[in-house]
């Protein structure tokens, strides 16, 4: 180790700060000791995955151990610590005390409640302390505000056509790679019967040990793993193996394809490294770079529009998302826009419902802690809209099942693209659908208790009805929207009678949301 230039220093790494390339630990120096803890605090502030929650220990201690074998001091709180005192300002002040720190730093969090507890913690402190950014995000906190500064609306598409240009992303000078901006148009396949997706890449990262503590601590949690063994990437290595195997054998259709669900590929042709970067052991920069570069070297396998899309996803989306997110809380984790008021049914805990499009997208979050962006907004997320279930029902569900779920990217996704519960800061009109939708996207409906061309009846489609009576309810909030008039203008020549049939329909399936 070098001899430090700093006071005796103590650096607080939070589980999705897993960031090995990190100036911090460019040199290793003597006075500085990290400390990573698993806290009750933040397994319990909603329920979550049993694989999320592994995933994140299992990840943390192997980054401890890095560290460690790098030259680093490095400390670390297992939740079985009887030393533990459940949260980070204990264990911190704890420390502090014991071992005599005379300087405390960390690395801002992504999420709001983190930088507000830690913000109040540092003022309590009557030592020196520091933030430092996390070095992971191509954007900064404030950009997205600076950007659409004045705007009531945010569009994303303006905010990635700038970040295209200021990163030299897909450029072609000034102008976009391909002629254009955006390929969507052509990223909205269904996926053929005779399309077998490979199988996709997992771990055999053992689980028993950190499963067995979580038990023993008493932790609450939703799913299940079975074998205790973790699919997902728990290190750098790893996550650099999902990365390659998604540039090596899904890239080539994954715009093509990136919409369509199927019961026969649980992943499709997604690189399925959201994980891995919400957790920083990768970088967007680096999962782009490889990406546009395979684009470059195999232009005859990998078109534009697959690489175009899956740079929109992270150098577009994702940023966006956080972006709105440090721009309006913590007042958006309070928006709902319809005062939509319904409790989840309880099959969405157990996945038994007579609907297969949600019993297949349900199961498979159970079993996987995972689904794709379409399942999430257009199968789960388009139920719960419909049936009007309460944003902070929806929210809570959302983060707590999925592996990737860290509120900065999971409520702006949830509560303001999904449920619209924010009125159309996130986007511009509802995603809501009929079965029209669902069948077009995926292999679903042939096999469903209901039947998708029915709109009434005892084995209509529930989201057939649920679509024209949530537009009916909330005329008053959504027909002088430009994107949604066709939709009135059908409503209005149907006949009376049928209208009243729907109407009813829906309102039977729901006072019955349990018996779905």
């Amino acid at each position: 180790m070098n001899s430090s230039h700093l006071p005796k220093t103590l650096r607080l790494l939070l589980g999705d700060q897993l960031n090995e390339q990190h100036s911090w630990f460019q040199i290793q120096e003597d006075n500085v000791t990290y400390v990573l803890m698993e806290v009750r605090t933040e397994t319990d502030y909603v329920k979550h995955h049993i694989q999320k929650i592994c995933a994140l220990f299992l990840s943390m201690r192997s980054f401890a151990e890095r560290m460690k074998k790098a030259g680093n001091n490095v400390h670390y709180i297992r939740l079985s610590d009887p030393k533990n005192k459940g949260g980070f300002e204990a264990n911190l002040l704890a420390m502090i005390d014991e071992e005599g720190f005379q300087r405390f730093e960390y690395q801002l969090p992504d999420e709001y409640r983190l930088d507000k507890a830690l913000k109040t913690f540092c003022k309590q402190l009557n030592i020196a302390f520091k933030a430092v950014d996390s070095e992971h995000f191509f954007t900064k906190r404030s950009d997205l505000p600076d950007f659409f500064h004045g705007k009531k609306n945010y569009l994303m598409e303006f905010f990635y056509r700038d970040l295209r240009k200021r990163f030299n992303i897909l450029m072609d000078g000034q102008q976009p790679f391909g002629g254009q901006w955006n390929f969507d148009q052509e990223n909205r396949k269904k996926l053929p019967a005779s399309d077998i997706p490979p199988e996709p890449l997992t771990f055999h990262n053992d689980a028993n040990t950190v499963f067995a503590e979580i038990q023993q601590a008493g932790v609450a949690y939703i799913g299940q793993i079975d074998p205790l063994e973790l699919e997902w990437p728990i290190d750098r290595e790893q996550s650099l193996q999902l990365l390659q195997f998604f540039i090596d054998h899904l890239l080539e259709k994954f715009g093509t394809y990136e919409d369509a669900m199927s019961m026969k590929s649980w992943s499709v042709y997604h690189s399925r490294l959201s994980f891995a970067l919400n957790c920083k052991m990768l970088s967007p920069a680096e999962v782009i770079d490889a990406a546009v570069t395979a684009f470059n070297q195999k232009p005859e396998s990998i078109s534009i529009n697959q690489v175009e899309g899956f740079v929109r996803q992270i150098l577009g989306w994702r940023e966006f998302m956080r972006g709105v997110y440090w721009s309006k809380m913590p007042e958006f984790a309070q928006l709902n826009f319809f005062q939509h008021d319904r409790s989840l049914p309880g099959w969405f805990w157990n996945g038994k419902t007579n609907m297969n499009c949600l019993k297949h997208s349900i199961n498979q979050s159970l079993s996987k802690a995972y689904a794709h962006h379409i399942q999430r907004l257009m199968v789960i997320g388009n139920f719960c809209l419909l049936a009007g279930i309460h944003p902070d029902n929806v929210d809570q569900w959302y983060l707590g099942i999925y592996i990737d779920a860290f509120e900065w990217v999971e409520i702006t996704n949830t509560r303001g693209m999904s449920q619209f519960a924010d009125g159309g800061i996130v986007g511009s009109k509802p995603y809501v659908s009929s079965a029209a939708y669902i069948h077009k996207m995926s292999d679903y409906c042939g096999t469903c208790h209901y039947k998708k061309d029915l709109k009434t009846g005892e084995n209509s489609c529930p989201f057939n009805s649920f679509y024209w009576h949530f537009h009916h309810e909330h005329r008053s909030l959504l027909e002088k929207n430009p994107r949604i008039g066709m939709v009135y203008k059908t409503w209005d020549k149907m006949a009376e009678e049928k209208r009243m049939d729907m109407l009813q329909q829906a309102k039977h399936y729901l006072k019955n949301l349990e018996q779905l």
